[in-house]
């Protein structure tokens, strides 16, 4: 019997990556993350499952829950959803997850993990390049004339892959470093969906390249801000002492800003 149980079948993906309960199990290399699997998952010991990228990049449970108490909307499209640990938290204030994953495997391991949770229904899994998906949306969109995506988003969360550990080598880091594009590349193709994102980044980004994904402001700027310019809100997301990451809000996520939702 798989970890999920009798009548989950259908998602239980046991024995598709190790299910470590012990840490003379893990790898060396990944002793430091399994230290921290139940601030990962709460509930790992019940049956979590992770690949080595998960290990290293899931986003903690009580971030997860902050961001997503953040990006309470209708629909969500995580881009890039990797084991799971957003979409789940998504599931539990949006309406509707989208979850997007290039590795079969990956997405698998989150239906696995949303299932444990009991939100599987609520999450669509998709296999697909969150750059695929946004143009065959925009091109629907334009095959029929309308001036907003065939299918409605109203908020997409992007945390595209950082390059691995060695994001930290050196005291900043540039955005240009995003995979599997360039982050300026990726948040125009979010906004052509929805002006409303959330950008999940490592501690050590750049401010001004953050500032930077914004448009200039022109005369003719909707009232936004204290001056007229849409604004980017920059979250500090803390474990205990320790700063994990930032979440950047754009649109009408960002404080002060709501009606750029």
């Amino acid at each position: 019997m798989g970890l999920l149980g009798p009548g989950n079948e259908v998602y239980d993906a046991t024995g598709l990556v190790p299910f470590y309960t012990d840490v003379a199990q893990v790898p060396t290399h990944l002793q430091k993350y399994f230290s921290q699997r139940t601030r990962y998952f709460s509930r790992y010991d019940e049956g979590c499952l992770l690949d080595e990228e998960g290990w290293y990049s899931v986003t903690p449970e009580a971030i997860a829950t902050q961001i997503a108490e953040r990006c309470r909307c209708d629909v969500v499209l995580d881009a890039f959803c990797g084991v799971g640990g957003n979409a789940i938290a998504f599931a539990r204030t949006c309406e509707r997850v989208i979850a997007l994953d290039t590795s079969p495997t990956r997405l698998a391991l989150a239906r696995h993990n949303a299932a444990l949770h009991g939100l599987a229904a609520r999450i669509e899994f998709v296999l697909a390049d969150f750059r695929t998906f946004a143009r065959r949306l925009l091109h629907a969109s334009s095959t029929t004339r309308t001036s907003t995506p065939s299918r409605k988003i109203d908020v997409v969360f992007l945390s595209p892959p950082w390059g691995g550990p060695e994001y930290l080598s050196g005291p900043q880091y540039s955005l240009t470093r995003m995979q599997p594009e360039p982050a300026a590349e990726l948040f125009r193709l979010a906004r052509l969906l929805t002006p409303n994102i959330a950008f999940y980044l490592p501690r050590n980004s750049v401010l001004e390249d953050i500032a930077a994904l914004l448009p200039a402001p022109s005369s003719d700027d909707g009232g936004s801000g204290t001056d007229g310019a849409e604004k980017v809100e920059v979250e500090e997301e803390w474990m205990g002492t320790k700063l994990k990451a930032l979440t950047c809000y754009f649109g009408g996520l960002a404080l002060g800003q709501d009606h750029l939702f």
